[in-house]
């Protein structure tokens, strides 16, 4: 997919996918994001950037983390993400962050101005994570340490065929690369491309639970990386990809409810 259309696929994708996301994901993606927290080890007084920050699942520990001298800026390319963002900061009292819509690839941003730059899991729906990952490494401060999440191989995600049943449907691949940065070494090598050294990585094995099919549909359909095309299809199609999807994850249904098993891979690197 051409790089300027898969931003605008993600940008609207996540816009029609930010009212159903934490609903159906903040269990699913505790796991990885809170490997991520550990390995940041944010300190108070420091400030911190949440790449891709969705909701402020991060957001919001990082600043609590950082309290009270410190701050939590969060961009994402979602506009939608970024105003429920910020109405659940002024809704909580959070005073110590910030949400801006900004391109992960183009940060609007000035150079060695963070003390950490978070990314859970938002780097695999980027075009070119490289870059992104050369963006972060350029707002750090020297010492300052990049920590991403993202999904893991392909063949450790139950879920993976949620991408061909939805692109059979649509003219261009959703995200085409999406398990890429998960394979072998591929972040780590990405990251170490990008600037940073001494990069440490943690593989988390974890089974996603869903109560019902009814839940399991809602999280991969409307709350993820596919709402866009979703949205998009009309009621028989639906209910097609519906089957399909349910048929392709049934080894892992007892009675009504789901265990998929899924994979992280969580890295750490520093700006020298």
């Amino acid at each position: 997919m051409e790089p300027k259309l898969q931003r605008r696929v993600q940008r609207y994708g996540w816009d029609k996918a930010a009212e159903h996301y934490e609903g159906f994901w903040q269990r699913q993606l505790a796991p990885a994001q809170a490997k991520l927290l550990e390995l940041a080890a944010l300190k108070p007084g420091e400030r911190v950037l949440d790449v891709a920050c969705g909701t402020g699942l991060v957001t919001f520990p990082a600043a609590e983390a950082v309290a009270p001298r410190g701050e939590v800026v969060g961009t994402d390319i979602s506009a939608s993400m970024v105003e429920e963002s910020a109405k659940r900061a002024a809704g909580r009292g959070v005073t110590n962050v910030s949400f801006e819509r900004m391109d992960a690839e183009e940060l609007s941003l000035p150079d060695a101005s963070f003390d950490a730059a978070l990314c859970a899991l938002g780097l695999m729906y980027v075009p070119d994570p490289l870059q992104a990952l050369r963006e972060q490494h350029r707002v750090l401060k020297p010492g300052g340490r990049a920590v991403a999440a993202v999904w893991g191989q392909r063949d450790r995600c139950g879920w993976a065929e949620i991408f061909p049943i939805t692109d059979a449907r649509v003219q261009s691949e959703v995200c085409p690369m999406f398990f890429q940065l998960g394979n072998k070494d591929t972040l780590a090598l990405t990251m170490e491309m990008a600037g940073l050294a001494e990069i440490a990585v943690e593989r988390l094995s974890v089974t996603l639970r869903y109560e019902s099919g009814e839940e399991l549909l809602g999280a991969m359909f409307q709350g993820g990386p596919v709402a866009l095309a979703y949205s998009k299809f009309d009621e028989a199609t639906r209910d097609a990809v519906h089957a399909e999807f349910l048929d392709s994850v049934s080894d892992h249904r007892a009675g009504e409810t789901y265990g998929i098993p899924g994979e992280f891979v969580v890295a750490v690197g520093y700006k020298r």
